[in-house]
């Protein structure tokens, strides 16, 4: 007879093979249309809301691996804090104005966007980046990311410029904003402005110099600068040297050098010179003297500062206020002339002489061999080091003095206040908040002002009479109440008279004749008022519960957001803050197209699934720099599987299975009750996880509970109840009981992460409570289901079926076996309490060890194991044709003559 009709064999419609790639695009319909996002928030309308806010990413073409991973990762808190029963808002945002976007659409027209007015220009700016709000939203939710996706921020929106004008007014009216003439960042193929967060570091090659400079009152005598700016010369003013350092005075021929003691035996080597010491002389002694200017006939005086160090150079700085930061200050401290002959282009002005109209870096070269042919040079190479480049066109950039607007970082105390709210954040990792200190201690005062059209207008004025320039909290909120119906385009629209007050004046001369001023504001001053024009200005939850984004963030949107937010609200907008590294290939190498180890995110998906990308992110220890490639993402496939496995095994005994089957702890066998309590603690340990961000952990525990506790203990002992037992029957229903938990346990803890597998799961499952799986509540940890001394022996339980395991694979690989459960196995504990144990559990052990007989004895020689001797022969009897064991009494039921008393008493409903 075929007995296979008579067994409880499984039954589902989830499919081993996921189909992730067809299968996801129909979830994310079925989500739209039920509204999922929309009533996660209605059913738990009035629970404590817990608030994400999302920092915006820049709308300048497709999604890339890192702003799908920063995605994601935020989709992973969402989901998990709504099943934790918050009320979760999420609004997606984007950045939308600024350099990349202008820089774009000007090198898409070429010469034509020189004839293009500025309101042309805006205006072809805009589509650029609402074509990529439209592209970067539909590319976000195909990862599956939840969210009010109709209804994103967008900072080019009237409604969110007033609030940048707004938090701006306030900045204005604490006397924060000053307008000065100081060196800044500043490119000259973007030709503007630019902030410290604009910045990036790369290597490249400049010229190193050294030069004399001949002391005025002993023309014998020179001072040696080094320098790898040749084209600052010409705005040199001063020489720096350092107060407490001791310099010397060497011979060279019939010429004396002065440089720091302290470099002398490197300068030496360096430029290859004989030299004899003649006279020692402190730095401050030599404080005013003068020196001559090499190029033009003009003086250039000794200074002393601090900064001056003894790692390269001469110790004598060459100083040109136009064109440094430090240089600047020192020029403050010493009254000296603020030299930048240099346009916004790069090039030389009429100040600069012989050099008018050369491009700096082109520059070099001629000042380096007029400095040559007057034999003021004594050395020049050529040297490898990091320097500055442009955020956007990534060529080098130049320090310029120009007349910029700046927001004073102590005025008011501003450092101090954002420095005490840095303690009172939470900074995951712990090292984020030594990172962010650090940067906003030596931070220099914040250059807001743009020469951009592409921007929120800074709302400033010139006085036609007199020329003073004005920027006035009163024009700032009438300009930032016209933006609220209009926008900011009005700026470059409407008449002067219109943008200010009708009764405004000028507060030097009184006239009431202005010409507007066309710079626009830091790109970092829109995003860093996200917090007002999303959240606090709509009487959301302030400050926010957290901000997720790439550890670069510190200096730039952290920073800009706790400026702002200190500024204006007198509290930091954040309460946490978690931080992830950046994406490297499998090598570590940094992403590049030249490399040609780019891995594009939607690639992936459209391969494998949403699904499989989410997972290597959770699989990712993302508070450093992460590794992925091929072979990585191919591993994900390979865990993906096994989980999936894991869900259908689950599904597929569940199928007739029911709440109401439930049995009491109580009535459940031991082996369950064990199960149930080691799910209890997996629970417990995952949302320890989960709480403090640590997804890779979640990841690594989840697959680890799957594969070694289910898969390969639990869910394989208990198959053969599954399987063989009544349908109903106490034995079935006691491990289905368990697998019940397990399944609802699993689908909550990956419904974060696997969104997609996990809904198919629940639909499929009998769980059902709700519409979606993400309107679910999270497993809870239920103390009742842990027995810790069933655990413990379970725990010992499991090391002595370790030995068993070894002794039947010696047994198989002998042929005394060839299925386990063609065992017999006798035991021998080599313990008293092992005995009693294994005494205490005798019953189960058959099932434990998935063998026909177990025989506990004394005296065994057999496999010498660590906590047992084990002895394995062939069992004794037939081997039941339902169940395969092996039975002396198999064979002996005439109604059912092929099956052991087990299946036999199954067969005529008498095992319940």
């Amino acid at each position: 007879m075929d007995y296979k009709g008579t067994l409880n064999l499984p039954q589902t419609n989830f499919q081993m093979k996921a189909n992730l790639v067809k299968k996801e695009p129909e979830m994310l319909k079925f989500w739209e249309e039920k509204e999922i996002y929309k009533k996660t928030l209605e059913t738990r309308e009035n629970a404590p809301t817990y608030l994400l806010h999302d920092g915006p990413p820049y709308a300048n073409g497709d999604i890339h691996l890192g702003t799908a991973m920063n995605k994601i990762l935020k989709d992973f808190v969402t989901r998990y804090k709504t099943m934790r029963g918050y009320r979760v808002p999420y609004v997606p945002g984007w950045d939308t104005h600024g350099l990349p976007i202008e820089h774009r659409v000007t090198t898409t027209l070429g010469e034509e966007a020189k004839n293009k007015s500025a309101v042309e220009i805006r205006k072809l700016c805009k589509e650029f980046a609402l074509k990529f709000v439209d592209i970067q939203r539909e590319e976000f939710k195909r990862l599956g990311v939840k969210g009010d996706w109709e209804n994103p921020y967008i900072t080019l929106a009237p409604e969110y410029e007033y609030h940048i004008l707004d938090v701006f007014k306030t900045l204005v009216e604490n006397g924060n904003v000053y307008r000065g003439n100081k060196p800044v960042y500043w490119c000259p193929t973007c030709k503007t402005a630019l902030a410290e967060a604009e910045i990036e570091y790369h290597d490249h090659e400049s010229p190193s110099i050294y030069v004399k400079f001949q002391m005025i009152d002993d023309p014998k005598t020179y001072v040696v600068i080094w320098t790898t700016t040749p084209w600052t010369i010409p705005a040199n003013v001063a020489i720096a040297l350092h107060p407490d350092y001791t310099y010397v005075k060497i011979k060279v021929g019939e010429e004396n050098w002065v440089v720091a003691e302290g470099l002398l035996q490197k300068f030496a080597a360096d430029v290859d010179i004989n030299f004899e010491i003649i006279e020692k002389i402190s730095g401050k002694d030599l404080e005013y003297k003068e020196t001559k200017h090499p190029l033009y006939d003009r003086k250039s005086v000794i200074v002393l500062a601090d900064y001056v160090t003894l790692e390269d150079g001469t110790g004598c700085v060459h100083t040109a206020p136009g064109h440094g930061e430090e240089d600047y200050h020192t020029g403050l401290k010493y009254n000296l002339p603020v030299l930048s002959p240099v346009d916004g282009e790069g090039r030389f002005t009429k100040e600069a002489g012989k050099y008018e109209r050369l491009k700096i870096w082109d520059a070099n070269k001629v000042i380096v061999e007029d400095l040559k042919n007057i034999g003021a040079l004594i050395k020049v190479s050529k040297i490898s080091h990091s320097y500055p480049h442009c955020w956007r066109c990534k060529g080098p950039v130049m320090f310029r003095a120009t007349p910029q607007w700046f927001i004073s970082v102590n005025k008011n105390n501003l450092r101090g206040k954002v420095l005490e709210e840095i303690k009172k954040v939470k900074w995951y990792p712990a090292w984020g908040e030594t990172r962010i200190t650090a940067m906003v201690q030596e931070r220099p005062d914040w250059t807001i002002s743009r020469q951009r059209v592409w921007g929120t207008p800074i709302p400033a004025v010139v006085c036609k009479e007199c020329g003073e320039v004005i920027l006035d909290s009163k024009v700032v909120e009438h300009f930032a109440n016209i933006v609220k119906e209009k926008g900011t385009d009005t700026w470059f629209e409407l008449d002067v008279s219109e943008l200010v007050p009708a009764d405004f004046t000028c507060p030097t001369c009184g006239s009431k004749n202005f010409e507007k001023t066309h710079d626009t504001l830091d790109v970092w001053i829109d995003s860093g008022c996200s917090w007002e024009a999303v959240i606090r200005s709509k009487g959301e939850k302030f400050p926010v519960d957290l901000y997720l984004e790439g550890d670069d963030q510190h200096r730039g949107w952290f920073q800009s957001s706790i400026f702002l937010a200190t500024a204006k609200a007198g509290t930091s907008p954040f309460k946490s803050v978690v931080t992830h590294g950046f994406i490297k290939d499998e090598q570590g190498r940094k992403m590049s197209k030249s490399l040609g180890n780019v891995v594009d995110p939607l690639e992936i998906v459209d391969k494998y699934g949403a699904d499989i990308l989410r997972l290597w992110v959770a699989s990712t220890d993302f508070f450093d720099n992460i590794r992925v490639g091929k072979n990585i993402i191919e591993q994900q496939v390979e865990v993906y599987r096994k989980l999936r496995n894991t869900l259908r095994y689950l599904l597929s005994n569940l199928y007739d299975f029911t709440e109401a089957d439930i049995l009491p702890y109580e009535k459940l066998m031991p082996l369950d009750k064990w199960a149930l309590g080691r799910l209890q603690k997996f629970i417990e340990q995952v949302t320890q996880y989960y709480e403090e961000f640590e997804y890779s952990k979640v990841y690594n525990a989840t697959v680890k509970y799957c594969t070694t506790e289910l898969s390969s203990v639990y869910l394989d002992i208990v198959k053969d109840r599954l399987y063989v037992e009544a349908k109903d029957s106490s034995y079935r229903r006691s491990a289905q009981t368990v697998l019940h938990y397990i399944l609802e346990a699993l689908v909550k803890i990956l419904a974060p992460i696997i969104p997609f597998t996990t809904e198919e799961a629940y639909q499929e499952s009998h769980l059902k409570r709700f519409e979606s799986v993400h309107l679910e509540y999270w497993p809870e940890v239920r103390k009742e289901f842990i027995n810790e001394t069933l655990l413990e022996e379970f725990q010992q339980l499991l090391l002595i079926r370790d030995d068993v395991l070894k002794a039947l694979e010696n047994a198989r690989a002998n042929d005394v076996i060839g299925h386990s459960l063609d065992a017999h196995v006798m035991l021998e504990a080599k313990n008293e309490e092992l005995k009693s144990l294994i005494a205490k559990y005798e019953s189960m052990l058959e099932e434990f060890f998935i063998v026909s007989k177990v025989t506990i004895t004394e005296n065994l020689s057999g496999f010498n194991g660590q906590f047992t001797n084990v002895f394995v022969e062939r069992a004794e009897g037939q081997k039941c044709q339902r169940c395969w064991k092996h039975h002396p009494d198999t064979g002996k039921d005439e109604e059912h003559p092929e099956t052991c008393p087990r299946c036999s008493a199954v067969l005529r409903g008498e095992r319940k």
